[in-house]
């Protein structure tokens, strides 16, 4: 069975800056996931961080698109049992507890959606040179 991902898109709270924020993020709550990955089951967690561009209002712009995300949380299991487990372990319950908890500090949670998913990869690094050649 394939991987199974969870993706969380985050807004900041109101009172913070993008700065902050983004700081935040990466050297408090990124560490604070990392060491509870093992207890949660996770295999990957990647951080994307939103950048400001001269492009973004053009690109929003042409596709009438809402508000940007300030980021986008990625953490994966190996295997839907894996994941079913982690739900169902007493730890990584306290874990996630605590990850809410640090989340609830800067992240605007009813307006952060999240779901979980699975990849289903279009182009890969492999399949793109070989198009180009």
């Amino acid at each position: 069975m394939a991987m199974i991902k969870l993706t969380f898109c985050l807004h900041r709270l109101p009172g913070l800056s993008p700065p902050q924020f983004h700081d935040y993020w990466l050297n408090k709550h990124g560490p604070l996931v990392r060491s509870h990955a093992a207890a949660l089951g996770i295999c990957r967690y990647v951080q994307t961080h939103a950048i400001e561009t001269s492009f973004n209002a053009g690109l929003r712009g042409s596709r009438q698109a809402p508000e940007p995300f300030d980021g986008i949380a990625e953490l994966w299991w190996t295997d839907d049992a894996t994941f079913e487990r982690s739900m169902r372990d007493p730890v990584a319950r306290a874990a996630g507890k605590i990850l809410l908890a640090d989340e609830q500090t800067f992240i605007d949670l009813p307006r952060s959606p999240l779901w979980l998913n699975r990849e289903h990869e279009i182009v890969a690094p492999a399949t793109a040179s070989a198009a180009r050649a």
